[in-house]
């Protein structure tokens, strides 16, 4: 009977206890629930605030634009090339720009940070990494823009590749104090380092820690196998390809770099609000849709957008949209025409020991003797231009492939080529497009606008040709004008093989009469 009374009692005591608990675990969960609520009303107005602010940037960049001339085809005073990292724009400076204008039409300029006079008397050339919100202190009436586009899995790539190149160089010293002291010491106030030049100045001292690092970890490990020779996973060498996208200065400069220095919104922006929009956008993808819509207007107001892809097709685009109307604008004094050169890449190269420095300068300045410029002379002509951007894009190229030899052997057997690239894994290929996502659309656009104006300065180039045609004698035109344009086109290799055959004939026949002159 005790027991029986006790049991009950037990019962009674456990349910007051637990009537007693029940209280602060309701308490618990109410906090846990408003804490919740808090979190989600923070993140609500943080996308709020977000929007709003991404917002009000794209509605004022349009408001903006809207009142500049929509002539976009004519060159105006002021040509800015928005040079975009790793998509071909050393070669369009090098081998175009340099060669349409002489220097002392090409403004101030630097690729870090730009301070000049933009009512400067001569000044029409501006080539620079500053993004589009340098238009701010140009005169944007009176300023025409150019750009290049390449393929955001490959400018990524090409980015990594050239962030590796540049740091290897400075593997020559003992240690990276060593490195940083003397890249220093050795800078002039004439020359444009690549660590003065964004956004190379974030990524190579990023990079040169990165290969010094793995260098001394190798030295004390001692004798090092290295089984794959895959160049973008090889991590007792270098950076694993991987590692590089994930970090936050790839975050940062690298993914939607084209959107972003279109837009101007780049971590080297001279917009206040640049950073908060642009990291507005990457914390909420969906607000990248105002960022895009802003790029693609930029691009459809632009006098001339390339693709790297594309490159004999653009660069006669270019030479036909850009250079005709350049060699149209009046002609030069002769001597200035006759002394105009080539000035050495070196200019804008990275300083390094004497070793190797005599190689690459070597390099450029082969460009600089054996091309000499006839730009806006009386000689000069779309056709004469394309055949002298061949030859530079020739020297230009092999002083590049002998500077990067040079550096990939710090870091041997890491090489990278075209070959390489199909190394990269699939699912790596699909991070960088899912890490790009507005670049990828960009690209498209890109394409679109591309394709629109080949097709249209190709019937301006046939309608030029007909009215050739029209200026022969009308027994030859009523020839030809019985010929649609593709028999035509088709007729002119024929002609032109004919027309060799006769002089060849020519040739021979007046050798002929020569010997036959000396044996009488």
């Amino acid at each position: 009977m005790s027991t029986r009374s006790r049991f009950p009692h037990n019962i009674r005591v456990w349910n007051r206890g637990t009537m007693k608990l029940n209280p602060i675990w309701k308490l618990v969960a109410i906090g846990l629930l408003l804490l919740a609520s808090v979190i989600g009303s923070f993140a609500e107005l943080d996308f709020g605030n977000c929007e709003r602010v991404v917002k009000n940037w794209a509605d004022s960049s349009s408001s903006r634009e809207e009142h500049v001339n929509n002539d976009k085809r004519s060159l105006k005073d002021l040509l800015f090339f928005l040079h975009v990292p790793r998509t071909g724009g050393r070669t369009y400076f090098h081998c175009f720009l340099r060669k349409l204008y002489d220097s002392s039409e090409e403004c101030p300029r630097s690729y870090d940070k730009l301070h000049f006079n933009p009512r400067k008397e001569k000044c029409k050339l501006l080539a620079t990494h500053d993004d589009y919100s340098v238009m701010a202190k140009l005169p944007r009436e009176r300023t025409s823009v150019m750009t290049i586009v390449r393929d955001p899995i490959a400018r990524v790539l090409s980015t990594y590749e050239f962030s590796v190149e540049v740091a290897a160089r400075f593997l020559v010293h003992p240690n990276l104090t060593s490195a940083s002291r003397m890249s220093s010491r050795i800078r002039k106030s004439n020359v444009i380092s690549t660590l003065d030049i964004w956004p190379w100045k974030y990524l190579v001292p990023w990079m040169r820690e990165d290969l010094f690092a793995r260098r001394d970890a190798r030295k004390v490990k001692g004798v090092v196998i290295i089984e794959d020779d895959n160049p973008y996973d090889m991590e007792e060498m270098l950076m694993p390809l991987r590692k590089y996208l994930d970090a936050p200065t790839a975050h940062d400069i690298i993914h939607n770099g084209a959107t972003f220095q279109i837009t101007g919104l780049t971590n080297n922006s001279y917009l206040s609000e640049a950073h908060e929009v642009r990291h507005c956008v990457q914390k909420f993808k969906s607000l990248g849709e105002h960022v895009l819509q802003v790029a693609k207007r930029r691009l459809d107001s632009m006098l001339y957008v390339g693709l790297t892809e594309e490159h004999r097709e653009s660069a006669s685009l270019f030479a036909n949209v850009v250079g005709s109307q350049v060699l149209s604008q009046g002609v030069p004094s002769d001597a200035t025409a006759k002394t105009k050169t080539f000035r050495s890449e070196a200019s804008v190269t990275i300083s390094e020991p004497r070793s190797d420095k005599s190689n690459i300068q070597n390099g450029t300045s082969e460009v600089a003797s054996n091309i000499t410029t006839e730009a806006k002379s009386g000689n000069m002509t779309v056709k004469t231009l394309m055949e002298v951007y061949e030859g530079c894009i020739t020297h230009l190229r092999k002083s590049q492939g002998t500077r990067r030899a040079n550096s990939l052997k710090r870091i041997s057997p890491a090489n990278f080529t075209k070959g390489t690239r199909t190394r990269v894994p699939r699912e790596v290929i699909q991070q960088i497009k899912l890490l790009n996502n507005l670049d990828v659309e960009l690209f498209k656009y890109a394409k679109e606008i591309f394709a629109k104006e080949h097709e249209l300065v190709s019937k301006k180039l046939i309608s030029t040709s007909k009215r050739s045609i029209g200026d022969l004698p009308s027994e030859i035109r009523s020839v030809f004008g019985e010929m649609g344009d593709e028999k035509l086109w088709k007729l002119l290799p024929v002609a032109l093989i004919l027309l060799l055959l006769f002089l060849l004939f020519l040739f021979v026949n007046a050798r002929r009469r020569r010997t036959s002159k000396v044996k009488i």
